[in-house]
């Protein structure tokens, strides 16, 4: 497992890459299985930025920057997807209350908005969250005293 933690950059955010993309196919869209993702993740992130022994704040920054990463490839690969879909916003012909979303907002056009938001925007950020927590509570065992 050691060997995991010394990888080279890139090939660390190709395997990362990877894995996002298959929990966004493995939720066909709704990224659930990728916030759960976040967690793995974080304390990889956190493991691989203690190794190289520069200290606290530096490993930190780095576990922060990685998962901004993430979250960054997580927008863009949600945007390719859903995407498209948000053009039925503009045509009067689309059948909103049809498509296949939960209608909690009372109107179906309320609600489309509000699952596109909930795709594209809020579920990188709560893997964000869950990747920034699962290195917070990595650091502080791993430093610990």
């Amino acid at each position: 497992m050691q060997k995991a933690f010394r990888w080279n950059d890139k090939v660390m955010l190709v395997v990362v890459a990877l894995l996002d993309l298959l929990t966004v196919g493995m939720g066909m869209g709704v990224p659930f299985f990728t916030i759960l993702l976040g967690f793995p993740l974080g304390w990889y992130f956190a493991r691989r930025a203690d190794v190289t022994g520069d200290g606290a704040g530096m490993a930190m920054r780095r576990a922060f920057r990685w998962s901004v990463m993430v979250v960054v490839f997580t927008v863009a690969v949600l945007v390719v997807l859903w995407g498209p879909v948000t053009g039925m916003l503009w045509d009067p012909n689309a059948d909103l209350a049809n498509f296949g979303i939960p209608l909690i907002l009372y109107e179906p056009r309320a609600s489309f908005i509000g699952w596109i938001l909930l795709m594209v925007v809020v579920s990188p950020l709560l893997q964000g969250l869950a990747a920034l927590g699962a290195a917070y509570a990595t650091f502080m065992r791993l430093w610990r005293a």
